[in-house]
């Protein structure tokens, strides 16, 4: 078996951590429409220490929309890692209740937000539309391009809202297997890859969903979680984040251990990036490398 990764992480330089791997790709072809349709400004939400809202600000500085932040919960001063960065790229940072957060695309909470902050190009949390989806079936036009993709092929990739996994899916279009790893406790990641898929008019079955390495759930860890990342990075020389590919890769390389994953002959794991998030995990838990 030949196990390769995608370095999703290393779509922008560097200096700028935020805004690479699938945030980019789920943003291009949003920001394409908002430039495209006149739009001066971003809004969008997200939870504190959110990859998102993150890479929201930094899209907004590099192609000139000024945009607006709506964080879930309230204020904490001073500001995390993560938002931080975001107003340090201009964003204007505006709490909501956590209850009104979960009204947030109900129509009078949006129109709200148009009044109190005029016209905007309005992002899901998270990022995923059907826009997002089209950037993230460019990932798969690559792999093509690098490597052979064919009936034997595995594509493995985390999951938040599903959206990078719908897109890789549509991109494979039928052939090999997808595989996602929800960051999220729960059983309800099927049911968002499907939904988005039958937005799209499709309904490929080459997937699957694996649940056992959440963790406890989001922006939960344990000890050997913590221990393998710090491994990984030492021994490969990549970082892993926290939230999403740390356990993507301890899920991957655990089940081919135990030969419990039903693969072909080549896996693809997907460097989906996050790293912004270590700063704000290493201020709460401290330092893993």
């Amino acid at each position: 078996m030949q196990v390769l990764i995608k370095r999703d992480d290393l779509l922008h330089p560097p200096d700028d951590l935020c805004f690479c791997g699938n945030k980019w790709r789920k943003l291009k072809y949003n920001l394409i429409q908002a430039k495209a349709a006149g739009y001066k400004q971003l809004l969008t939400f997200g939870g504190a220490y959110s990859n998102h809202i993150a890479a929201v600000a930094s899209a907004g500085q590099l192609f000139g929309f000024s945009t607006i932040g709506i964080i879930r919960g309230e204020e904490h001063l001073p500001l995390n890692p993560t938002l931080r960065h975001a107003k340090g790229q201009g964003m204007h940072i505006h709490y909501m209740s956590r209850s009104e957060f979960r009204k947030k695309q109900e129509p009078e909470v949006l129109k709200r937000l148009e009044e109190e902050f005029g016209i905007a190009y309005v992002l899901p949390e998270g990022g995923t539309n059907a826009s997002a989806l089209q950037g993230v079936e460019e990932l798969v036009a690559e792999l093509r391009a690098q490597t052979v993709i064919d009936a034997r092929t595995s594509v493995v990739v985390s999951c938040g809202t599903g959206g990078t996994m719908a897109g890789i899916i549509l991109g494979m279009a039928g052939q090999g297997q997808v595989l996602g790893f929800p960051a999220l406790k729960g059983d309800f990641m099927e049911g968002e890859v499907r939904q988005l898929l039958a937005s799209e008019g499709v309904s490929w079955e080459n997937w699957s969903i694996h649940r056992d390495y959440h963790f406890g759930g989001y922006a939960k860890h344990k000890p050997e979680l913590v221990t393998f990342m710090a491994d990984f990075a030492q021994q490969y020389g990549i970082k892993l984040d926290p939230i999403y590919t740390s356990k993507l890769f301890f899920g991957v390389l655990d089940l081919i251990e135990q030969g419990a994953l039903e693969v072909g002959d080549k896996v693809i794991v997907v460097h989906t990036g996050g790293l912004q998030g270590i700063k704000g995990w290493e201020e709460r838990f401290g330092p893993f490398i």
